[in-house]
Order: structure tokens, then C-alpha cells, then sequence
């Protein structure tokens, strides 16, 4: 019988090995790397410049290369170089006209601004009152102010008074309904606290009502400037005033009789141009006003 060999005692497990404590003084924090900033293109306020650019001088290119190729003549269809020419030629005329008509067109913008606000606060007050009114304000947005100008022209003897009650009445619905939608759409918590605290109709309307309106009032001038702009272009149509205090609308008239097509085109230019800066600017506005608080200013999409 075999004898087993006897097992080797086993040594005790090492001890681990004691670093030297390192100095606190010697701990440094990892720095932060600094944000890295997006390439210039990648920006969404470059990107809101550079993209209608870019688009815009694609269609001027096109513009100018078929009529260079299929050789348009000027009475029919003349090229952008032609028209951007013409524009200098004759801004001793043309920029009189612009003057006038950006003249109406502001001065009808800031009547149907304080009618609008007006009137929704009027119909804010009471639902019956709102109701009863409401169907009028629609009315005369429908009705064509083609129909209308002519009698407003005859009423009313001064021209450019005339003229900017026109362009005031077709820019005015955009803020009568965006603007009541706005002091309409409060939270009915805040609504509910603000009755729970005996605020008067005066203090609901200042600190609730109208923080809460102002989205919907800023959208509704973004649209009401562009149809106050072509409510003064038609008023000047339907009025035919000319001379020295004649807008766009007459230089566009009478380039029509004199088949002067390149100044047409450059009146219409001057117009489209005019209502792009309408629009940016209240764009501007509306950044500047909600661009700190409301979510609609902040994305980032």
C-alpha cells in the first residue's frame, strides 16, 4: 500500500504593493476641451442667408441663359443684366415711385396694426360681442378690394389718404384673427389662478393674455405687411394718380403703354424686394421680441 506524499506547505499570499501617496497639491484636473465650433456653413442663421442665395442665383442664371440662347427681344422678356441696368438708368423716376408706395405701404401697415389690436381686445371681452362681430371681420376679408377702392377713392378726397385706407382694410384681418387666437389661448390653470386671485379684466389682459397672444401677434404682422404692401400696389392701380407723387403701380402702367418692359420689370423687382424686407424685418422683430423665452425662437432644427 502506496503512502501518499505529504503535501508542501503553502505560503501566505503576498502583501500588495504600497504605492507612495501622491501630493494632493500634485492632482490636477483634466481640462475640458472647448466646444468645438460648427464650420461656417453648418450654422442655421448662415444657413437661412446662404441657401435662398444660393437658389436665387441659380434661377438669375437660368433667366439670363435662356434668354441669351434663344435670343428673347427686350419687349418680351428682357435678361436680369438688362433689367438690373435699367434699374440704375432710371432710378431718378423709379426711386420717387418707391418711396410713395413704401410711404403707403407703412402707413396702412401701422393703421391696420392699431385696428387690429383694438378690435381683438374688444372681442376678448366678451364671447357674445366676438361672436356678433366676428362674421363682419371675415366679410371683409373676402370681399374684393378692387370693388371696394373705387368708392373709397370718391369718398375719401385726399389720394394718398384713400389710398392708405385700402391697403389698411385688405392688411387688417391677418392681426384681427391671429391676434384674438392669441388672447384666446391661455392655460386654464393660469386662467383659473388668476380668477382665484380676483385679478381684474385690465390685470388679465396685461399680465396674462396678452404674454400669451404675442407669438400669434407677431405671425400675424409677418402676414399682414406683405398684404399691406399689395394693397397699396392695387390702390395705386385703381387710383391712377401719376406725376411726381405716383408709386409703383404707375410706373408699371405706364412702362406698359410705352412697352418699356426692362422698367417694368425693374418697378416689379423694386416691389418683390420691398416685400422681402417687410418680411425681414418683422422676422427681426420677432426674434428680438420672443427670441428669449418662447420655443418657437429657440429651436434649433
Amino acid at each position: 500500500m502506496s503512502t501518499p506524499f505529504p503535501s508542501a506547505p503553502m505560503a501566505p499570499p503576498a502583501a500588495p504593493a504600497r504605492t507612495a501617496p501622491v501630493p494632493s497639491a500634485t492632482v490636477r484636473p483634466a481640462a475640458k476641451a472647448a466646444p468645438k465650433r460648427p464650420p461656417l456653413l453648418a450654422r442655421p442663421h448662415v444657413q437661412r442667408v446662404v441657401y435662398p442665395v444660393l437658389v436665387g442665383l441659380v434661377l438669375l442664371a437660368l433667366w439670363q441663359g435662356l434668354v441669351t440662347a434663344m435670343e428673347l427681344p427686350p419687349y418680351l422678356v428682357p435678361s436680369p443684366l438688362l433689367m438690373v441696368k435699367t434699374l440704375f438708368t432710371d432710378w431718378a423716376a423709379l426711386g420717387g415711385s418707391l418711396w410713395v408706395t413704401v410711404k403707403i405701404t407703412v402707413l396702412a401697415f401701422a393703421a391696420a396694426t392699431v385696428a387690429g389690436v383694438l378690435i381683438s381686445f374688444l372681442f376678448v371681452q366678451s364671447k357674445r360681442i366676438e361672436t356678433a362681430l366676428f362674421p363682419y371681420a371675415v366679410l371683409l376679408q373676402v370681399t374684393p378690394i378692387v370693388a371696394v377702392a373705387p368708392l373709397i377713392i370718391i369718398w375719401v378726397k385726399d389720394p394718398t389718404a384713400s389710398m392708405v385706407i385700402c391697403a389698411a382694410l385688405v392688411a387688417l384681418f391677418p392681426i384681427i384673427s391671429n391676434t384674438t387666437l392669441g388672447l384666446r389661448s391661455v392655460e386654464p390653470d393660469l386662467q383659473s389662478y388668476f380668477r382665484l386671485n380676483r385679478a381684474t379684466r385690465l390685470q388679465t389682459l396685461v399680465r396674462l393674455r396678452i404674454p400669451s397672444a404675442l407669438p400669434y401677434f407677431f405671425g400675424g404682422l409677418r402676414i399682414s405687411s406683405g398684404l399691406a404692401l399689395i394693397g397699396a400696389v392695387v390702390a395705386e392701380f385703381v387710383a391712377g394718380t401719376g406725376g411726381q407723387g405716383a408709386g409703383l403701380a404707375y410706373q408699371i402702367l405706364q412702362a406698359g403703354f410705352q412697352l418699356n418692359i426692362p422698367r417694368m420689370f425693374a418697378a416689379l423687382l423694386l416691389i418683390s424686394l420691398t416685400g422681402v424686407a417687410l418680411f425681414v424685418l418683422m422676422a427681426w422683430l420677432t426674434r428680438l421680441a420672443l427670441g428669449g423665452w418662447h420655443a418657437s425662437e429657440n429651436s434649433q432644427d
